[in-house]
């Protein structure tokens, strides 16, 4: 089978399009979220509290999400939270527009959005299996993180463009129309009740035996562990606003390009993530090489003497990223049975997106003394050193073989 006759199940492809619509909302606020703070403050320091506002939900409120994806239905939970960001969305966008917004308002917009991120996330994971065959799980998961990376790369561009044209608002609105988007596709699309089937426990109960399987898979928290000490130190979104503005002089459009960048190297990148995932069978010494590798682009990034320069060093940045994560993903989708599958992403999810969401507060505050350059050069030292002693010292990370080998 292709991609084309994933394309056939009518359900996943208006699940498909809705999602790669908000997507590229969500994007685009993201980067409009920084540059706008910055914008409206001047400081570093306070940018990097946009990536405290997602952190502070993801930390707290990313179990409680798993719990509800693993006992109500998915579908209406994902309406529910999408509708949820919505009216965060739209209500930025009035503010914005008729110049009443101040940096916190921004802010507590982020804390908002990203708490119905934390119940979004989850489901949509574990929605896919409603959407098509068995047999066609494969295909669809191969064909979303693709369209997921298009849209990382489309959103910045986007908000570059429209900030350009009108502000922030204007690309606060468009975000607005993409969640409402999905929440009508969702609404028509024809497929049963989504409630997970089995026990019902306490939800506290739910998140302790989440946590417990985490504790007695040493492949999977040793990953998270990899995942959240690499990111958090060479966390890089919080520093392109300055970057583009200060020391590069491009602008907002300029800005717009460097932030999708790294979006652009994963696409890229994606035949090799694919064929690595797909063949090899040294997957842990290619994540560590991957992470290592990170840590250098992002010391690339920090001294590129021209624009464009700074733009392929983004690119490769985010091409390392693609290899690494998906290798991380892929490890912990392998390793976890259908039923825990909500909490267990969950919890991974306060790495993976936890981790960058530190990384801007801690490099933040710090380039804040320093400035840009300098804190993005100590904190791409994070990634290599921390690679290099998974490498010496946890086997279980370096001798995943990854599932081709496994199965």
């Amino acid at each position: 089978m292709t991609e084309r006759s994933v394309l056939r199940n009518r359900d996943f492809t208006l699940y498909w399009a809705g999602v790669v619509a908000s997507q590229i909302g969500t994007r685009g606020t993201v980067a409009a979220n920084f540059y706008h703070v910055y914008q409206l403050t001047g400081s570093i320091a306070y940018t990097g509290l946009v990536g405290a506002a997602q952190a502070v939900a993801l930390l707290v409120l990313s179990p409680l999400g798993g719990a509800l994806a693993d006992r109500v239905d998915r579908r209406r939970l994902l309406q529910a939270a999408q509708g949820v960001a919505l009216v965060v969305a739209a209500a930025l966008a009035w503010l914005t527009l008729t110049g009443r917004v101040q940096a916190w308002q921004v802010v507590a917009s982020v804390v908002l959005t990203t708490a119905a991120a934390t119940f979004d996330q989850p489901a949509r994971q574990a929605l896919i299996p409603a959407l098509v065959p068995r047999a066609q799980i494969g295909q669809a998961i191969a064909l979303l993180n693709p369209s997921r990376e298009l849209a990382i790369l489309v959103g910045p561009l986007l908000a570059g463009m429209l900030i350009t044209v009108a502000g922030p608002g204007l690309m606060y609105a468009v975000d607005a129309a993409t969640y409402g988007l999905l929440v009508a596709v969702l609404g028509v699309m024809r497929i049963a009740g989504l409630t997970p089937r089995g026990e019902r426990r306490s939800v506290l109960h739910s998140i302790a035996e989440g946590a417990r399987y985490i504790r007695h898979r040493p492949l999977i928290y040793k990953l998270m562990a990899l995942d959240l000490s690499a990111t958090v130190f060479s966390a890089y979104r919080v520093l392109l606003p300055a970057l583009a503005v200060d020391v590069l002089q491009v602008g907002s459009t300029g800005y717009g390009v460097l932030s999708a960048a790294p979006s652009a190297g994963a696409l890229l990148a994606t035949y090799s993530v694919y064929r690595t995932v797909q063949r090899s069978s040294r997957q842990g010494a290619v994540l560590l090489v991957a992470t290592a590798l990170y840590g250098v682009s992002a010391l690339l990034l920090a001294h590129a003497p021209l624009y464009w320069t700074a733009v392929v060093a983004a690119g490769l940045l985010g091409a390392c990223d693609a290899m690494a994560t998906t290798i991380r993903h892929a490890a912990v989708q392998i390793d976890t049975p259908d039923e825990i599958r909500g909490r267990v992403t969950a919890f991974y999810q306060m790495s993976s997106r936890g981790g960058p969401a530190i990384g801007d507060v801690v490099v933040g505050a710090f380039a804040g003394l320093v400035g840009p350059v300098a804190a993005l050069t100590v904190g791409a030292f994070g990634p290599i050193l921390v690679a290099a002693a998974f490498w010496t010292r946890e086997p279980v990370v370096r001798s995943y073989t990854g599932g081709v080998a496994e199965e």
